[in-house]
């Protein structure tokens, strides 16, 4: 209860605008082709909107992974210089249609943004921020090993069949799967 309680209280402190519940269980679905296609068409969008700024740009998480099943969000990390300088990003990729919501400072200067058509979550790194490193890493194993993108997905399956007050408990449940793939990708 108290680790719930304080998740709750630092998704509250972390979230800009709105913060709806999902109170539901997890909709996955089976992989779909369009996705790298989707990837590439939001890739260039924001390369267009913020030219050399787009240190490294890459389609990570589970719609990265051919024949993984996924919630239908396209994950997308972006390098740039210093995340935490937002005045040399944030304004190009709101006109991009991108709206900030989740700033990180204690978490490598994190921000996430939210794109629509189709559903994107933009994860903003600094540059050399290991975290960038770990997410293509895992995208890397799971396109890769058979058996870890089984394991990856049974879990995903298991997890999402129950109900979770936000989609950030379920991904906080995914964690020790994760960093045991993560572990055999080194």
């Amino acid at each position: 209860m108290a680790n719930e309680q304080t998740s709750e209280e630092y998704l509250k402190a972390v979230t800009i605008g709105e913060r709806a519940p999902l109170d539901s269980r997890i909709q996955l679905a089976g992989y779909d082709p369009r996705w790298p296609v989707l990837y590439e068409r939001e890739e260039a969008k924001i390369r267009r909107a913020l030219r050399d700024r787009a240190l490294r740009v890459e389609h990570v998480g589970s719609t990265s992974v051919p024949g993984l099943a996924a919630k239908p969000i396209v994950d997308i990390v972006l390098e740039v210089a210093d995340s935490a300088e937002e005045d040399a990003y944030l304004p190009d990729l709101e006109r991009a249609g991108y709206v900030l919501r989740i700033r990180e400072p204690d978490w490598s200067e994190h921000r996430m943004f939210k794109g629509q058509d189709p559903t994107v979550n933009l994860h903003v790194h600094s540059a050399g921020c290991s975290e960038i490193g770990k997410l293509i890493a895992f995208r890397d194993r799971l396109r890769s090993d058979p058996n870890d993108r089984d394991l990856y997905e049974r879990t995903k399956r298991e997890l999402a069949g129950r109900t979770w007050r936000h989609t950030q408990h379920y991904a906080d449940a995914k964690a020790e799967v994760v960093e045991a793939i993560l572990r055999r990708a080194e």
